[in-house]
């Protein structure tokens, strides 16, 4: 990557699809026009070659090892995003059945995920945030999870709100946790047996857009229905080793690399945790202490570490901020619309470095302004 290139470069709040790290975008610069050693690039190359087949196994092992996941689960590279997601768990776990599956809503994501799963069964909400414009996540008393319910699913970190689990809700030993991790996935460590399946798009904290990693246990693959139309069936997506139609290759490789930019360069995902813990508290603290001028939208023990919303006096100063960090090279902060204010991603590739010249920014506003 040129160094004017490099120059061009801003402190990019995206909520997604965001920031990638620097040194894998220059891995992949370098290698674009030709993949070394294959003699054209990997755009090129079918994706049955053995050097792609190698990188999606290096892909898959790397994510593996990142999050200790043990054989018992299947790791499986998808696409569709979470979108897709919403339709094919519950068509593979409670289509043609009288099973009930239970959705704890803390978010916008969640409440697509309801929408599209009450078209193929039984859904229960069992605890909805809307009251509250969904401003934090249930406590374990808050809720009630069936003994014999198909699964509980939640999000655990919705991005639009600025909402994060801080630890996985309570769930009956016999009942699948099934987690949307689209915003958090390889941010912080987690224990992936707990889960009944955990999936993410890459486009947040993992890679580009277009992969969406599915880690699901075996028995819940053997569990789905024959009748499903092919690419809705996990099973297919197993038994092709993630290749039962052209899977995505260009973003599974970006994928791979920054999994490899976690292990070796951060040190892997205590170590991220870490890092971002660090970049969001900059933000919280200026919120704080500058609570008559900055409004968080989270309350205080479900706020994110990935998303950090906040609201200004008037929108004349939301304007206005979200112009004045555009010349500070501070980009994407406008929140979304169902919440309206800022919205500062900080996923694992934004610097140390954004977050503190956003903070100081934040500062200097609050001082002239409020």
């Amino acid at each position: 990557m040129s160094a004017t290139a490099t120059a061009q470069r801003v402190f990019n709040f995206s909520a997604g699809p965001a920031a990638m790290p620097l040194s894998v975008l220059q891995q992949l610069q370098e290698e674009m026009l030709c993949l070394p050693g294959a003699g054209c690039s990997l755009m090129e190359m079918s994706h049955r070659d053995q050097a792609f087949i190698d990188i999606l196994h290096d892909a898959e092992n790397s994510i593996r090892s990142l999050l200790n996941i043990s054989d018992d689960y299947a790791v499986l590279f998808l696409q569709g995003g979470a979108a897709l997601q919403f339709s094919m768990i519950p068509a593979n776990l409670i289509r043609g059945t009288e099973k009930t599956a239970q959705y704890l809503l803390t978010g916008a994501w969640g409440k697509k995920a309801v929408g599209e799963a009450k078209k193929e069964g039984n859904v229960e909400v069992i605890y909805d945030a809307k009251e509250s414009n969904y401003n934090h996540v249930p406590a374990a008393g808050d809720y009630k999870v069936r003994d014999d319910a198909a699964y509980l699913y939640y999000c655990s970190n919705e991005t639009i709100q600025g909402v994060q689990f801080q630890e996985e809700p309570e769930c009956p030993t016999g009942v699948p946790l099934i987690c949307d991790a689209s915003s958090d996935f390889l941010s912080r460590p987690l224990d992936i047996n707990k889960y009944g399946m955990l999936y993410a798009c890459a486009q947040k904290n993992a890679g580009p857009a277009g992969v969406t990693v599915a880690i699901i246990r075996r028995d819940l693959v053997d569990s789905a229905k024959t009748e499903l139309p092919g690419y809705l069936n996990y099973k297919n997506h197993a038994e092709a080793d993630s290749e039962w139609n052209t899977p995505p290759t260009f973003a599974i490789y970006a994928l791979g690399k920054v999994a490899r930019w976690l292990a070796n360069d951060i040190g892997g995902l205590d170590a991220m945790a870490k890092l971002n813990e660090q970049k969001s508290q900059m933000l919280y603290d200026v919120i704080d202490s500058h609570s008559e001028f900055y409004q968080g939208h989270a309350v205080d023990c479900c706020r994110s570490k990935m998303n950090v919303t906040f609201n200004l006096p008037s929108d004349e100063l939301l304007k206005k901020f979200v112009s004045e960090a555009q010349t500070h090279d501070l980009a994407s902060l406008k929140g979304h619309r169902s919440v309206g204010g800022i919205r500062a991603s900080v996923y694992n590739a934004m610097p140390i470095e954004g977050a503190e010249t956003l903070a100081k920014f934040m500062t200097d506003f609050a001082k002239k302004n409020g």
